[in-house]
């Protein structure tokens, strides 16, 4: 990845950050993360929101690639898709990269 990220790259990874950015959000991920497709019923439990307020929050997430959902007769089914998180996760490593660069030409240009 080169050190300025094309625009249309970064307009694309904004709405995974953004819905990451929910506390509420983020616990649908994690109950998703293990593997197995959950039903709205199923992510609500413990929750302490209503299944309409939980399916907003999933809609989110399924805008943004985090999730996908299928139809199993009348219910719909939520499932993690990793691949999103993973380019998020090769993203902040090339921006760790680029401050770990930084501050090593820092340290460099004032020490001795």
């Amino acid at each position: 990845m080169s050190r300025t990220e094309p625009a249309h790259t970064l307009a694309a990874r904004a709405p995974v950050f953004a819905a990451l950015g929910d506390e509420t959000r983020l616990e649908l991920v994690s109950r998703l993360c293990d593997g197995p497709a959950r039903s709205i019923a199923e992510l609500t439990d413990g929750l302490g929101l209503t299944r309409q307020g939980v399916t907003k929050h999933l809609r989110v997430l399924e805008n943004a690639g985090i999730v996908t959902s299928s139809r199993v007769g009348r219910q719909s089914q939520f499932t993690f898709v990793p691949e999103s998180v993973e380019d998020m996760q090769s993203y902040l490593d090339s921006v760790s990269r680029q401050w770990d660069d930084a501050l090593s030409r820092l340290k460099s240009f004032v020490e001795p």
